[in-house]
């Protein structure tokens, strides 16, 4: 999962410090499948502790969307995504904003990339 800093399309290249994703983080999310499938995030941190940019190119965008609220017997205020909520919306562009949709709340985009070998030329650490 990626809120991208900056317009994305597909076909973009970029380069990005990716980190294994756990998909038991994104379960209630986006669903066990689709979790399954996830391999790595973007760290937004920077480069730290010796990690490297990944060059990839992006080869589809989607806007996920889910709904909010506190899981049961929570004592703070504390929203998490509602498991099985998730609506995935495809979308030819992303600048990391979305159009605001009804009953759910914008989380973030779900990008498939693939490697590239060589660095991306232009590519940002955290851009294209």
């Amino acid at each position: 999962m990626q809120c991208c800093g900056g317009e994305l399309r597909p076909g973009d290249g970029v380069s990005w410090t990716l980190l294994e994703a756990d998909p038991e983080d994104y379960a209630d999310l986006v669903g066990r499948e689709r979790a399954d499938e996830i391999g790595f995030r973007e760290e937004h941190h920077g480069q730290g502790d010796g990690r490297v940019a990944t060059s990839v190119e992006v080869v589809s965008i989607a806007e996920v969307h889910c709904r909010c609220g506190a899981p049961p017997g929570a004592a703070d205020r504390v929203n998490c995504s509602v498991p099985d909520t998730a609506v995935l919306a495809p979308v030819e562009e992303t600048d990391g904003w979305a159009r605001a949709r009804p009953v759910v709340q914008f989380a973030g985009c779900l990008v498939t990339a693939r490697r590239v070998t060589g660095p991306v030329e232009g590519a940002a650490d955290r851009g294209r």
